[in-house]
């Protein structure tokens, strides 16, 4: 843990390259940076942003999978105030397209090839569609002419920055400046990027390394970069811990487990969803895994068993609750919660942040009672990027965070979390909004209407059921709406189920009957008794 007063994640590097120069940094396969050459790559691409006119408050989009080269743009941009926006490599053109327009960013940093899937046409559509973006850096290796700039021709253009002007954009940088835009899915309208100052990061990554202070901090980072779990919860945890990050392309359960095997891993941070294969797959495998210090199962509850045999790969195992206008993690459970904690509540709320339950009016409940939580505390988010109501509507006057989640605090101060205000649902950590999916679905020239509602599921928490209207004397199968969905939506967004209807149950307002459809979803997925 840095001891001096920290005030910026992208400080950090410098600082440990100075007492630890050669301790790792990060690692990817056989790639190794360490802390003094991680903080010289940063030196090198901060100047090269600066040398192409980037400014502070200027906004850097990044279309990248979890490795090196994204976290030396990340802190890079930090370090001169330029703010990050994450882009998930399994997103479609048109899931682009919105999170561009609202932030106007000036370059964009993208790989042609990524996970096995050929980018350039979304590169080249991005580039005619939006002027604003100034520069369109190639991060791997090949031809970048056709389509922008290679990395290695944007880094020599900063041997034009002098110390002094490169000195003069650090120190121009302030704690409360914006450091990252974290675009999340709201309950209807498109994406809102919810706005992460320097100050929310360097707090929450303190505050989870004072709980949890694991040493030496070796951690596993295979989440995508448009998620705050990746850049906050493990980025700027391992930077606070003067850690070395191990960074995954994509999540594979045997490279998970292998990977703390060879490596000695002392910290893995999965979303829930992702343990159920990693402990199939240790159960068929032999894999040492005593390294570990400390496990967190983030984004959805776990069932009694799935901890029970978590718990045997070694470490403190922890649980908590956080949203991604907190930044972080706001509540976590301890070394010494039992199962039933584990399994019931998230914990309790981290020092210098408040909840509090509220019923519909706002209105304080007593110990037990169930109703929204609030949060307030240095990890709430400055509020939602050129939507002024929307942020108004989730921070009232006196700082209270509404994060649309239904709660109760038991007596001892832990949250139970029982499901959430908004029409909105959690799928394997990932946000999904239903009538996103539901404007896909019938765009499709053979549906009328559609419906997608959540159900829960053991392993992804909630899946998403779509009941789709056909139009009169057309084909449909689930099979063609799976694939058209797949074509245009995240793989998480697409739903589990399609159930093809001539009609659709109504109420008297005209409106779809959703209740009733999530009860034949629930029925569905609900074996029958003998």
């Amino acid at each position: 843990m840095l001891q001096a007063a920290l005030t910026r994640i992208s400080d950090c590097p410098e600082r440990i390259a100075r007492s630890h120069p050669d301790r790792l940094a990060a690692v990817m396969g056989e790639r190794r940076l360490s802390y003094r050459e991680l903080a010289r790559r940063i030196d090198l691409c901060a100047r090269a942003l600066l040398a192409h006119g980037v400014a502070r408050g200027d906004r850097i989009a990044i279309l990248s999978t979890p490795r090196p080269e994204y976290l030396v743009v990340l802190l890079a941009s930090l370090r001169i105030g330029a703010i990050v926006v994450g882009l998930n490599p399994v997103h479609q053109l048109n899931e682009y397209r919105p999170i561009l327009a609202d932030c106007q960013a000036r370059m964009l940093f993208a790989f042609q090839q990524l996970r096995g899937r050929d980018h350039r046409p979304i590169l080249r559509s991005l580039k005619a569609e939006f002027p604003g973006i100034q520069s369109l850096i190639m991060m791997d290796a090949g031809d970048a002419r056709h389509l922008g700039l290679s990395y290695s021709d944007l880094e020599r253009a900063g041997e034009t920055i002098g110390e002094g002007a490169y000195s003069k954009a650090i120190a121009n940088v302030s704690s409360d400046d914006l450091a990252l835009l974290v675009y999340t899915s709201g309950s209807t309208g498109p994406p809102k990027g919810a706005m992460i100052t320097h100050r929310n990061l360097v707090h929450c990554a303190t505050i989870q390394h004072q709980l949890f202070p694991v040493s030496p901090l070796r951690i596993v980072c295979n989440l995508p970069i448009s998620h705050t779990a990746c850049s906050c919860d493990i980025i700027a945890y391992a930077m606070a811990g003067a850690g070395t990050i191990f960074f995954q392309e994509r999540f594979d359960p045997k490279s998970v487990l292998t990977l703390v095997a060879e490596q000695r891993i002392t910290c893995l941070l999965q979303i829930t969803a992702m343990y159920y294969p990693i402990l199939a797959a240790w159960r068929k495998g032999s894999y040492e895994t005593s390294s570990l210090q400390a496990i967190f199962f983030l984004g959805a509850p776990m069932s009694r068993s799935g901890i029970a045999e978590l718990r045997q790969l070694g470490g403190v195992l922890v649980t908590g609750w956080g949203l991604t206008e907190a930044t972080s993690s706001v509540t976590f459970t301890s070394a010494q919660d039992d199962i039933d904690a584990l399994a019931d509540t998230v914990g309790r709320a981290a020092p210098t942040y408040e909840l509090r339950i509220v019923d519909a009016a706002g209105v304080d409940l007593s110990l037990g009672g169930t109703g929204e939580v609030l949060v307030r505390g240095p990890c709430v988010m400055a509020g939602y990027l050129n939507r002024p109501e929307a942020t108004a509507a989730a921070i009232d006057a006196e700082g209270w965070l509404h994060s649309g989640d239904l709660g109760s605090l038991d007596e001892r101060g832990r949250l139970r979390l029982v499901g959430r205000t908004k029409d909105l649902f959690k799928s394997g950590g990932y946000n999904v909004r239903p009538r996103e999916v539901e404007l896909v679905l019938e765009s499709h020239p053979a549906v009328s209407m559609a419906a997608v509602v959540a159900v829960p599921d053991p392993i992804y928490h909630e899946v998403g059921h779509a009941f789709v209207l056909r139009r009169p004397r057309c084909r449909l199968s689930e099979r063609t709406l799976a694939a058209f969905c797949r074509k245009r939506l995240a793989n998480y967004k697409v739903p589990k189920v399609f159930v093809i209807r001539d009609d659709l149950p109504m109420l008297v307002s005209g409106k779809i009957d959703r209740v009733a459809l999530r009860e034949e979803g629930l029925r569905s997925r609900t074996p029958p008794k003998n």
